[in-house]
């Protein structure tokens, strides 16, 4: 990693809002229960999906500038990041409900990539979603997340249509037409 980007990586960890990494975690799970609280924001409506790259456990490389064609729901999450944890179980039943409609693609900002990514993946059994990871937090900071888990629906042309800072649950009526309108369009 270069320095740059390290350096890049420590800004936006310290730019973190919805999780406390260096908080015990008895602290991060008693917020947990609370952490769902995002809201829907479409003040950046418009803007493009970034083309850059993100690798799984295997090494494969996904092209974000690719995707066009579906909607997509990118979730910028962590291992560490109690609200984060706590959507991962809704993101999977979401993408199982929209199969074909919406590709929900979860990417990890872990900087330690697929030695925490792919246990934490196969201790949650997840059905649908793929273990995505950014080490370098480069969409994260392409996007402007700031906090996480930050989420971002684009529609079929790669632009921008809604984004949700923090958590939120996804499994909610909100959730659910706000996904339903956008796929409509």
């Amino acid at each position: 990693m270069s320095r740059l980007s390290f350096t890049l990586a420590i800004i936006l960890g310290l730019a973190v809002a919805g999780c406390d990494r260096g908080a015990p975690d008895a602290a991060q799970e008693s917020s947990a229960s609370s952490a769902l609280t995002g809201q829907i924001d479409e003040s950046a409506a418009g803007e493009l999906m970034p083309a850059l790259n993100v690798t799984d456990p295997a090494g494969r490389t996904l092209n974000l500038g690719a995707l066009q064609g579906t909607p997509v729901l990118l979730n910028l999450w962590a291992t560490w990041c109690a609200p984060c944890v706590e959507e991962m179980p809704l993101l999977d039943t979401l993408a199982g409900e929209y199969e074909d409609r919406l590709r929900v693609l979860t990417v990890s900002q872990d900087m330690q990539g697929a030695e925490v990514v792919g246990p934490f993946f196969a201790q949650g059994g997840y059905a649908r979603l793929e273990p995505w990871m950014d080490p370098e937090s480069a969409i994260g900071f392409a996007v402007g997340g700031g906090s996480m888990p930050t989420t971002v629906l684009y529609d079929a042309a790669g632009q921008e249509v809604w984004r949700v800072q923090g958590g939120y649950d996804w499994t909610s009526e909100e959730a659910r037409a706000a996904i339903d309108r956008a796929i409509a369009e």
